[in-house]
């Protein structure tokens, strides 16, 4: 069955962008380490003082944020990463074609080719179903895993894919997490991962 792709939409809160096999960046949290309350402020913020791009400079507030470590950041358990990476890695090839990927202690990242007859959303419907369930099932644990929405963005031209591997690879290494990106077994720098 031929996939019908949306284009621009909103599922209430970020705009999302989907397309036949375009190259998507995606970013998703957990549940709780960015309070909605705080973006909300660095909104009205970035409104009185910014100029620019008002969304560029909330995702800079908010990815210096996540890499702090806020929340309960249950990825940083070798067993709850790993079901995350088994995931992203189980679906690399069926529904997309996995480029660049990081599994940090309270988000991810990965940057992926959307293959024809699959949609972002449905993809990310699945992913962050079934490591939910899991999750949960290890930690114990009932209700909300991941923050409902996500943040993604096509990539436009060279220069900005090799710009987003690059920042998916090293944000260990800016989030002070190991020195070289090679050393953090939870992504696609890994010296340890095929």
């Amino acid at each position: 069955m031929k996939q019908i792709h949306k284009g621009w939409y909103t599922r209430g809160y970020l705009p999302h962008f989907d397309g036949d096999e375009i190259l998507q960046f995606v970013t998703f949290r957990l549940y709780d380490p960015l309070p909605k309350n705080l973006i909300e402020r660095w909104r009205t913020e970035l409104l009185r003082e910014e100029t620019g791009e008002i969304e560029i400079a909330l995702r800079k507030r908010i990815e210096e944020y996540l890499d702090q470590g806020h929340g309960n950041c249950y990825l940083w358990r070798k067993e709850i990463a790993k079901i995350m990476q088994n995931a992203l890695i189980f679906l690399n090839g069926g529904k997309y074609h996995l480029i660049s990927w990081v599994i940090m202690p309270n988000h991810v990242h990965f940057l992926a080719r959307i293959l024809p007859s699959h949609s972002l959303s449905s993809i990310m419907k699945s992913l962050k179903g079934f490591t939910a369930r899991e999750a949960n099932k290890m930690l114990g644990r009932k209700g909300a895993f991941w923050q409902e929405d996500y943040f993604d963005r096509y990539i436009r031209n060279e220069r900005h894919y090799l710009a987003t591997i690059a920042y998916i690879e090293n944000n260990p290494v800016k989030a002070k997490l190991c020195e070289k990106k090679e050393d953090w077994i939870f992504g696609s720098a890994s010296k340890n991962n095929p």
